[in-house]
């Protein structure tokens, strides 16, 4: 069992590292069984209470995990290259639908928010050991959130929807501990729980959001979080209705120690009512992010949620970055108040090309998902294939791979770059590239 690599130390510090080492030179590959710890106490002549102490500081590290009988082994390594490396360029003369970008003729001119920031800022100059969080935006966005059903909480201030997650994960999860994710689903989520050392567990989604059988399942089988999106769920547009809410919340009942994250992807380029899972279980989390709507480079998102768990996400964020600058939190808060953006026109402009384009694929034969939100999902039969005879056609998709644990395979199409004039032949073309290749003979 003691195998090539030769552990050592005397130390529970040494023989954590000395694992570690090993790991990270790959002598220890992923899965490799280490041994027994009473038989590394024996080879190393120390007492085994210090080898289990090394064990328990590599498995919080998320180095090694223990499986029972089945001994200790090196955790499969988190992926060096993201999802997001997953894309295809587009060459010139080809339309990008894989970016996921919100349309830029609907997101308002940054000048009078940045001005007015500045001018505030000009009052009363931002400087250390000021609040992290701006009070007039805290009261606008928690009044927003009552409004929508949100439960009660504190407000803290992120650098962006992925930002609160990590945040979140790491106040209560870890190394080792595994988490709910929706499949088909962000794929930067997909990427982020294996980062931090979790283990991605998969829950279907349909168009009313995660399944409740799914959820009930991995929850019983000891799943400590659940990530879930509201609305416009990326990449299939899934978007929960107050039944599946309901149901939802009555799984979540019977587990109240899981911890709940709910990412409300969909504020303000959605007509769809919000309908919060939020206040069932002892610890959750709420964020809104202004991306989509407002623009991606703002940087900044709500976030809110029990006091314990918004407390040690603002705690650690001071050991951090500090703060979200204050300047774009009053620039946001700006567009908020001056209604820079027309939510109903935004939500209807980015659901007449979606449903334009699931409509026009239905005619063609081609089943297609996009509830909400900006993107469609169409499943394929070679998903390699399609993306290729889409870029020969014309057209950028993503490829389903980057949303995708067991689900079937895909490619997502982001209507924001669209017209009406492009509905039928990008029908046309994805119809065509759906199916299976055509089988080539050769003479």
């Amino acid at each position: 069992m003691l195998g090539e690599y030769r552990i050592s130390g005397r130390r529970a510090s040494e023989i954590a590292a000395s694992v570690e080492r090993g790991v990270g030179s790959g002598d220890l590959p992923p899965g490799h069984v280490l041994p027994p710890m009473r038989e590394l106490a024996a080879h190393l002549e120390v007492n085994p209470n210090t080898v289990a102490a090394a064990y328990r500081t590599l498995r919080e590290r998320g180095v090694i995990e223990t499986a029972g009988r089945r001994g200790s082994r090196v955790r499969p390594a988190p992926a060096s290259t993201s999802r997001g490396s997953l894309r295809i360029e587009a060459p010139a003369g080809v339309r990008d639908l894989g970016e996921g970008n919100p349309d830029p003729e609907l997101l308002p001119g940054l000048g009078p928010a940045l001005a007015a920031a500045a001018a505030a800022d000009a009052e009363c100059r931002g400087l250390y050991g000021q609040s992290p969080v701006v009070a007039e935006f805290a009261a606008y966005a928690r009044a927003a959130m009552d409004a929508d059903g949100v439960p009660a909480g504190p407000v803290a201030v992120t650098s962006g929807a992925l930002d609160a997650i990590e945040r979140v994960l790491a106040a209560h999860l870890r190394p080792g501990d595994a988490v709910a994710v929706e499949d088909p689903g962000w794929g930067s989520v997909l990427d982020l729980v294996p980062a931090l050392g979790l283990r991605a567990v998969p829950v279907g989604v349909d168009d009313s959001g995660p399944l409740v059988a799914d959820v009930e399942r991995v929850l019983r089988a000891g799943a400590r979080a659940l990530v879930v999106t509201d609305r416009a769920q990326n990449p299939t547009g899934a978007s929960l209705d107050a039944r599946r809410a309901r149901e939802l919340r009555a799984v979540l009942a019977r587990h109240p120690d899981v911890l709940l994250i709910e990412d409300d992807h969909g504020h303000a380029i959605v007509d769809l009512p919000l309908h919060a899972l939020g206040g069932v279980t002892a610890h959750w989390a709420f964020i809104r992010s202004a991306a989509k709507a407002y623009g991606p480079d703002l940087r900044v998102a709500t976030l809110t949620g029990d006091a314990v768990t918004v407390d040690r996400v603002a705690g650690r964020q001071r050991l951090g970055p500090g703060w979200v600058s204050r300047l774009l939190q009053r620039a946001v808060l700006h567009l908020w108040t001056t209604d820079a953006v027309d939510t109903r026109a935004v939500a209807r402009s980015y659901a007449d090309r979606r449903d334009a384009l699931v409509h026009a694929l239905a005619e063609r034969g081609v089943a297609a998902r996009g509830r909400s939100g900006m993107n469609v999902w169409v499943p394929v039969s070679d998903e390699t294939g399609a993306v290729a005879r889409l870029l020969h056609a014309g057209w950028a998709a993503a490829p389903g791979a980057r949303f995708r644990l067991d689900t079937p395979q895909a490619v997502r199409l982001t209507v924001s770059p669209l017209t009406a004039a492009d509905i039928g032949p990008l029908a046309d073309a994805v119809a065509a590239a759906a199916g299976p290749a055509r089988p080539v003979s050769y003479g």
